[in-house]
């Protein structure tokens, strides 16, 4: 009996450069990584992260990025679910986000949860996201009720 769903090398290793992009932009924002988060996308991208914003170009968006963390505390932002096809010289990605953002003193956090549906290129640079589209699916504040660390 032959398997039903075959992968190619080249599919399979071109979602593990997508993969890899996802994951970058993670860490970029949780290492406040600013340089790292920005080499995830194009320069005239577009993020449209619904009532939170919409920015049409790489640096405006990293940016807002920045001051969104800069008053805050650590963050973890976890990719999953990374659903990746080939779409002529480019491929689209839908990835699942859960995000906790703590406030400065490590009290209290923000989850948020969601997906992103990201249309990505092929550059000179490697693959990058050129448009994303973040639903928020579940958003709620916690408080911290361990000490931070543990």
């Amino acid at each position: 009996m032959t398997n039903p769903i075959t992968t190619s090398s080249t599919d399979r290793e071109l979602r593990q450069d997508v993969a890899e992009v996802l994951v970058r932009y993670a860490t970029g924002i949780d290492r406040r990584d600013w340089e790292l988060f920005r080499s995830c996308f194009t320069d005239d991208c577009e993020a449209d992260y619904g009532d939170i914003g919409v920015w049409r170009d790489a640096d405006s968006f990293t940016a807002w990025m920045d001051q969104a963390h800069v008053r805050g505390g650590r963050s973890l932002h976890r990719v999953t679910n990374q659903d990746v096809t080939p779409r002529g010289d480019g491929a689209t990605a839908r990835c699942y986000l859960d995000a906790i953002v703590m406030t400065a003193d490590d009290q209290t956090a923000v989850r948020t949860v969601g997906y992103c549906d990201d249309e990505l290129v092929l550059t000179d640079t490697g693959w990058r996201i050129a448009r994303r589209r973040y639903v928020r699916v579940h958003c709620q504040t916690e408080r911290n009720l361990g000490r931070p660390g543990q």
